[in-house]
Protein backbone atom coordinates (compact mmCIF):
# COMPACT_ATOMS: atom_id res chain seq x y z
CA UNK A 1 0.00 0.00 0.00
CA UNK A 2 1.14 3.55 -0.77
CA UNK A 3 1.00 6.38 1.73
CA UNK A 4 -2.42 7.93 2.32
CA UNK A 5 -3.27 10.62 -0.21
CA UNK A 6 -5.12 13.67 1.13
CA UNK A 7 -8.26 14.66 -0.79
CA UNK A 8 -9.86 18.04 -0.11
CA UNK A 9 -13.58 18.20 -0.78
CA UNK A 10 -16.59 20.12 0.51
CA UNK A 11 -20.21 19.97 1.58
CA UNK A 12 -21.68 23.35 0.76
CA UNK A 13 -19.54 25.92 2.55
CA UNK A 14 -17.90 23.33 4.82
CA UNK A 15 -14.40 22.26 3.71
CA UNK A 16 -13.72 18.58 4.39
CA UNK A 17 -10.61 16.40 4.28
CA UNK A 18 -10.61 12.81 3.06
CA UNK A 19 -7.83 10.30 2.54
CA UNK A 20 -7.31 7.63 -0.10
CA UNK A 21 -5.36 4.39 0.29
CA UNK A 22 -4.24 2.58 -2.87
CA UNK A 23 -3.67 -1.18 -3.00
CA UNK A 24 -0.46 -2.46 -4.55
CA UNK A 25 -2.30 -4.14 -7.43
CA UNK A 26 -5.47 -3.54 -9.40
CA UNK A 27 -8.30 -2.69 -6.96
CA UNK A 28 -11.23 -5.06 -6.67
CA UNK A 29 -13.67 -2.34 -5.60
CA UNK A 30 -13.81 1.14 -4.08
CA UNK A 31 -14.75 1.38 -0.40
CA UNK A 32 -15.78 4.52 1.49
CA UNK A 33 -14.98 4.35 5.21
CA UNK A 34 -17.16 6.41 7.54
CA UNK A 35 -15.44 6.89 10.91
CA UNK A 36 -16.74 7.01 14.46
CA UNK A 37 -18.07 10.09 16.18
CA UNK A 38 -14.41 10.88 16.94
CA UNK A 39 -13.89 11.27 13.17
CA UNK A 40 -10.33 10.48 12.06
CA UNK A 41 -9.40 8.53 15.19
CA UNK A 42 -6.88 5.67 15.12
CA UNK A 43 -9.43 2.83 14.95
CA UNK A 44 -11.00 4.22 11.79
CA UNK A 45 -7.71 5.16 10.18
CA UNK A 46 -6.19 1.72 10.74
CA UNK A 47 -8.84 0.24 8.46
CA UNK A 48 -7.38 2.06 5.47
CA UNK A 49 -4.21 -0.06 5.11
CA UNK A 50 -6.23 -3.15 6.03
CA UNK A 51 -8.58 -2.54 3.11
CA UNK A 52 -5.69 -1.72 0.75
CA UNK A 53 -3.87 -4.88 1.79
CA UNK A 54 -7.04 -6.84 0.98
CA UNK A 55 -7.05 -5.34 -2.51
CA UNK A 56 -9.48 -2.46 -2.12
CA UNK A 57 -9.23 1.22 -2.97
CA UNK A 58 -10.29 2.99 0.23
CA UNK A 59 -11.51 6.51 0.94
CA UNK A 60 -11.82 7.92 4.47
CA UNK A 61 -14.75 10.34 4.77
CA UNK A 62 -14.80 13.42 7.01
CA UNK A 63 -17.84 14.15 9.18
CA UNK A 64 -16.99 17.61 10.49
CA UNK A 65 -14.23 19.45 8.67
CA UNK A 66 -13.08 20.58 12.12
CA UNK A 67 -10.68 19.29 14.79
CA UNK A 68 -12.05 16.93 17.43
CA UNK A 69 -10.02 17.66 20.58
CA UNK A 70 -11.94 15.36 22.94
CA UNK A 71 -15.05 13.21 23.33
CA UNK A 72 -17.18 16.11 24.57
CA UNK A 73 -16.41 18.09 21.42
CA UNK A 74 -17.08 15.03 19.28
CA UNK A 75 -20.50 14.44 20.83
CA UNK A 76 -21.41 18.10 20.32
CA UNK A 77 -20.30 18.00 16.67
CA UNK A 78 -22.00 14.68 16.04
CA UNK A 79 -25.27 15.75 17.61
CA UNK A 80 -25.33 18.99 15.62
CA UNK A 81 -24.73 17.11 12.38
CA UNK A 82 -27.41 14.50 12.99
CA UNK A 83 -30.09 16.85 14.30
CA UNK A 84 -31.20 17.63 10.72
CA UNK A 85 -31.61 14.44 8.69
CA UNK A 86 -31.41 16.27 5.36
CA UNK A 87 -28.17 17.98 6.39
CA UNK A 88 -26.75 14.70 7.71
CA UNK A 89 -27.63 12.85 4.51
CA UNK A 90 -26.11 15.59 2.37
CA UNK A 91 -22.84 15.32 4.34
CA UNK A 92 -22.84 11.56 3.72
CA UNK A 93 -23.60 12.07 0.03
CA UNK A 94 -20.74 14.57 -0.30
CA UNK A 95 -18.24 11.84 0.59
CA UNK A 96 -19.87 9.26 -1.67
CA UNK A 97 -20.04 11.67 -4.61
CA UNK A 98 -16.45 12.82 -4.14
CA UNK A 99 -15.13 9.27 -4.23
CA UNK A 100 -17.43 8.25 -7.08
CA UNK A 101 -15.91 10.97 -9.28
CA UNK A 102 -12.29 10.40 -8.28
CA UNK A 103 -10.09 9.22 -11.17
CA UNK A 104 -8.72 6.28 -9.17
CA UNK A 105 -12.24 4.94 -8.70
CA UNK A 106 -12.97 4.81 -12.41
CA UNK A 107 -15.76 2.28 -12.95
CA UNK A 108 -15.03 0.18 -9.87
CA UNK A 109 -18.08 -0.98 -7.90
CA UNK A 110 -18.52 1.09 -4.75
CA UNK A 111 -19.16 -0.07 -1.20
CA UNK A 112 -19.24 1.68 2.18
CA UNK A 113 -18.37 0.59 5.70
CA UNK A 114 -18.66 2.47 8.96
CA UNK A 115 -18.00 2.34 12.69
CA UNK A 116 -20.33 3.61 15.45
CA UNK A 117 -21.66 6.87 13.98
CA UNK A 118 -20.15 5.76 10.69
CA UNK A 119 -22.11 2.53 10.94
CA UNK A 120 -25.27 4.57 11.24
CA UNK A 121 -24.11 6.68 8.28
CA UNK A 122 -23.72 3.75 5.89
CA UNK A 123 -27.18 2.47 6.80
CA UNK A 124 -28.49 5.97 6.17
CA UNK A 125 -26.76 5.86 2.77
CA UNK A 126 -28.62 2.64 2.00
CA UNK A 127 -31.89 4.26 3.06
CA UNK A 128 -31.09 7.21 0.78
CA UNK A 129 -31.00 4.88 -2.20
CA UNK A 130 -27.24 5.23 -2.71
CA UNK A 131 -25.89 3.20 -5.62
CA UNK A 132 -23.62 0.94 -3.60
CA UNK A 133 -22.97 -2.78 -3.92
CA UNK A 134 -22.70 -3.28 -0.15
CA UNK A 135 -22.73 -1.44 3.15
CA UNK A 136 -21.33 -2.83 6.40
CA UNK A 137 -22.11 -1.34 9.81
CA UNK A 138 -19.92 -2.15 12.81
CA UNK A 139 -21.56 -1.31 16.18
CA UNK A 140 -23.64 1.37 14.48
CA UNK A 141 -26.97 2.84 15.56
CA UNK A 142 -29.70 1.02 13.62
CA UNK A 143 -32.54 3.53 13.93
CA UNK A 144 -33.19 6.48 11.63
CA UNK A 145 -35.15 9.71 11.75
CA UNK A 146 -36.39 8.76 8.29
CA UNK A 147 -36.93 4.99 8.12
CA UNK A 148 -37.71 3.39 4.78
CA UNK A 149 -40.94 1.70 3.77
CA UNK A 150 -42.39 -0.49 1.06
CA UNK A 151 -42.16 2.27 -1.55
CA UNK A 152 -38.43 2.81 -1.01
CA UNK A 153 -35.59 1.04 -2.81
CA UNK A 154 -32.50 -0.20 -1.00
CA UNK A 155 -29.82 -1.10 -3.51
CA UNK A 156 -26.85 -2.41 -1.49
CA UNK A 157 -26.61 -5.66 0.34
CA UNK A 158 -26.40 -4.89 4.03
CA UNK A 159 -24.17 -6.36 6.73
CA UNK A 160 -24.75 -5.35 10.34
CA UNK A 161 -22.25 -6.49 12.99
CA UNK A 162 -23.68 -5.82 16.43
CA UNK A 163 -22.78 -6.52 20.05
CA UNK A 164 -25.71 -7.91 22.03
CA UNK A 165 -24.67 -5.97 25.16
CA UNK A 166 -24.55 -2.63 23.33
CA UNK A 167 -26.81 -0.36 25.43
CA UNK A 168 -27.02 2.15 22.56
CA UNK A 169 -28.71 -0.47 20.39
CA UNK A 170 -31.09 -2.54 22.53
CA UNK A 171 -32.85 -5.59 21.15
CA UNK A 172 -35.99 -3.58 20.48
CA UNK A 173 -34.02 -1.38 18.08
CA UNK A 174 -32.57 -4.45 16.38
CA UNK A 175 -36.05 -5.94 15.91
CA UNK A 176 -37.38 -2.65 14.53
CA UNK A 177 -34.47 -2.51 12.07
CA UNK A 178 -35.22 -6.02 10.83
CA UNK A 179 -38.86 -5.12 10.26
CA UNK A 180 -37.89 -1.89 8.49
CA UNK A 181 -35.50 -3.66 6.16
CA UNK A 182 -38.00 -6.41 5.41
CA UNK A 183 -40.67 -3.84 4.57
CA UNK A 184 -38.32 -2.29 2.00
CA UNK A 185 -37.29 -5.68 0.58
CA UNK A 186 -33.65 -5.21 1.58
CA UNK A 187 -31.07 -7.99 1.38
CA UNK A 188 -29.57 -7.92 4.87
CA UNK A 189 -27.28 -9.94 7.11
CA UNK A 190 -27.21 -9.46 10.88
CA UNK A 191 -24.33 -10.83 12.95
CA UNK A 192 -24.88 -10.56 16.70
CA UNK A 193 -22.06 -11.26 19.18
CA UNK A 194 -23.17 -12.34 22.65
CA UNK A 195 -21.78 -10.47 25.64
CA UNK A 196 -20.19 -7.83 23.37
CA UNK A 197 -20.49 -4.09 23.98
CA UNK A 198 -20.46 -0.97 21.84
CA UNK A 199 -17.12 -0.13 20.18
CA UNK A 200 -16.03 -3.77 20.03
CA UNK A 201 -13.65 -3.18 17.10
CA UNK A 202 -11.65 -0.42 18.83
CA UNK A 203 -8.67 -1.61 20.93
CA UNK A 204 -8.84 1.71 22.82
CA UNK A 205 -12.46 1.24 23.92
CA UNK A 206 -11.60 -0.04 27.39
CA UNK A 207 -9.34 2.94 28.08
CA UNK A 208 -12.28 5.38 27.92
CA UNK A 209 -13.74 4.02 31.20
CA UNK A 210 -17.28 4.04 29.80
CA UNK A 211 -19.58 1.19 30.79
CA UNK A 212 -21.12 1.05 27.30
CA UNK A 213 -17.78 0.48 25.57
CA UNK A 214 -15.59 -2.58 25.36
CA UNK A 215 -13.12 -4.09 22.91
CA UNK A 216 -13.64 -7.72 21.95
CA UNK A 217 -10.86 -9.41 19.99
CA UNK A 218 -13.03 -12.22 18.66
CA UNK A 219 -15.90 -9.99 17.55
CA UNK A 220 -13.44 -7.60 15.90
CA UNK A 221 -11.80 -10.43 13.98
CA UNK A 222 -15.04 -12.25 13.10
CA UNK A 223 -16.85 -9.11 11.93
CA UNK A 224 -13.97 -8.13 9.65
CA UNK A 225 -13.88 -11.65 8.22
CA UNK A 226 -17.65 -11.51 7.64
CA UNK A 227 -17.26 -8.27 5.72
CA UNK A 228 -14.47 -9.63 3.52
CA UNK A 229 -16.47 -12.79 2.87
CA UNK A 230 -19.54 -10.84 1.75
CA UNK A 231 -17.36 -8.66 -0.48
CA UNK A 232 -15.93 -11.80 -2.08
CA UNK A 233 -19.41 -13.18 -2.67
CA UNK A 234 -20.62 -9.93 -4.27
CA UNK A 235 -17.58 -9.46 -6.48
CA UNK A 236 -17.24 -13.09 -7.48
Amino acid sequence: MSELERIDYAHGETPLTGYIALPSGTPRAAVVVFPTIMNHAPNAMRRMPMLADAGYLAFMADFYGAPVPDRAAAFALGSALRNDVDHYRARIAAALDTFAMHPERGSLPMMAIGYCMGGQAVLEAARMGADLAMVASFHGILSSDRPVGADDTIRPRILVCHGDRDPLVPREQVAAFEEEMDAAGANWHLHVYSGVKHGFTDPESDSHNMEALGYNTSADRQSWAAMLSLMDEILG
